[in-house]
């Protein structure tokens, strides 16, 4: 049971490490790392998860799509294009592997139809309110 903790622990510290640098880097998306932090802290430490809980890079990216509100029309549109860029060079890169190649088209398709029509999009002032 200490093994699965510290393994939630560690990967918590990596998705945090990333989603930090991925909200400074533009090609590097924050909001999927961030998740797995807030999902390994969850799991592993009382502690750390209310530390995360309470930094500005959980309540910037995370703190109303967690809560079940949504995500601002922006928020949205740069998650959508970091991994659409992410995904066009993958898919341009695979020119010689045509299965790869639908794979990859079909994941993209699902994200943006869930983006565009799964996840609520929000006013910005609401999250300013919260802030």
């Amino acid at each position: 049971m200490k093994l699965k903790k510290a393994m939630y622990i560690a990967l918590g510290c990596v998705g945090v490490g990333l989603g930090a640098v991925g909200a400074v880097v533009p090609m590097l998306p924050s909001f999927p790392f961030l998740m797995l932090a807030a999902f390994c802290f969850a799991r592993s430490s009382e502690k750390l998860n209310h530390w995360f809980i309470n930094t500005n890079l959980y309540k910037k990216n995370l703190e109303s799509y967690v809560a079940g509100k949504g995500m601002t029309k922006r928020t949205k549109i740069r998650i959508l294009t970091t991994v659409s860029l992410l995904m066009l060079i993958g898919f341009l890169m695979m020119s010689k592997v045509p299965v790869g190649r639908i794979i990859l088209a079909c994941v993209w398709a699902l994200h943006v139809i869930y983006f565009v029509f799964g996840v609520k999009t929000i006013p910005e002032e609401e999250v300013m309110c919260e802030a």
